[in-house]
């Protein structure tokens, strides 16, 4: 995580430094977005030691049904928030969706060990559907039909489908074909951590930091949901325990990055947005150790 944050921390001297604009940005957003991000989701499932085919639905259910839990709650206590109306969807995402591609998967490896990552890319199926019909419908305060349908069409999302199959039919690559692919997808990570550190580079040293209601959404994204949801599911004695303690790490994530390329992409003020990531992902350092002692 500290790698990461040097990461961010580069971008940040970028912007600094006037090396990139905000159209520069926005252009590399939608390559992010619509070309390297489908290209990670799809080699996530290209590893030798897939998950066993009869954990495949039980892994999906338990991530649909945490994101149907999420998404109802987030939604619901944004609108108590003393808050813009245009901003209540943007605390809605930071609340649903955490960064699990970019920082997820190393922590999930460091814990758990290198096959829990391949259990916690099929969790994240749910993740990467809602972020790309709920998530950006947060950031764009639209609600109509015809826009969600669309994003199920979109690069992203035949990705995650092309992944659920290969994982479903248990397919084997030769690596000039995982090699690339997995080479294009790394591309996403340090694109998508110097595009949050250009963005807090454009924020006044004093708002960088945010408001109260930032830092309120910082405890429920980091702590309280997710351990909310492991003691409710645990209650229901449904789930196998190693696969909930996975799922409690996974949304205990900071706020996704993608929030912010959402943001750019859709010509949204990325500056809350940014805020969120940054202090969420600040905090992380400390809460994720806790969190990992407390579920076990």
């Amino acid at each position: 995580m500290a790698m990461l944050f040097i990461v961010a921390a580069a971008g940040y001297i970028i912007g600094k430094l006037k090396l990139i604009n905000q159209d520069f940005c926005k252009t590399l957003s939608n390559v992010i977005v619509d070309f390297t991000c489908p290209c990670l989701i799809i080699y996530s499932t290209m590893g030798d030691n897939l998950p066993k085919r009869e954990l495949i639905l039980p892994l999906l259910f338990l991530g649909v049904l945490t994101y149907f839990v999420l998404l109802l709650l987030a939604h619901y206590i944004a609108k108590i928030f003393k808050v813009q109306d245009a901003d209540k969807g943007i605390y809605s995402f930071m609340m649903v969706f955490g960064n699990v591609g970019f920082i997820g998967y190393p922590v999930i490896d460091s814990i758990f060990g290198h096959e829990a990552v391949f259990y916690a890319a099929i969790l994240n199926v749910a993740n990467t559907v809602t972020i790309f019909v709920w998530g950006a419908q947060f950031v764009t305060g639209q609600k109509d039909t015809k826009s969600s349908l669309k994003r199920l069409y979109s690069p992203a999302m035949f990705g995650t489908y092309i992944s659920i199959l290969i994982v479903a039919l248990q397919l084997k690559f030769p690596e000039v074909i995982s090699q690339p692919i997995k080479m294009i997808g790394n591309i996403t990570v340090p694109d998508s951590l110097i595009i949050i550190g250009f963005s807090i580079s454009q924020i006044p040293f004093k708002k960088m930091f945010g408001g109260f209601w930032v830092y309120v959404t910082a405890f429920l994204r980091l702590f309280l949901l997710p351990i909310t949801i492991f003691l409710s599911f645990k209650a229901l004695g449904i789930f196998d325990l190693t696969m909930l303690k996975i799922n409690t790490i996974v949304i205990a994530m900071p706020v996704a990055s993608f929030g912010t390329i959402f943001c750019l992409k859709f010509g949204r003020d990325e500056t809350l947005m940014a805020q969120g990531t940054f202090i969420t992902t600040l905090l992380s350092l400390v809460t994720i150790p806790i969190m990992a002692m407390l579920i076990n």
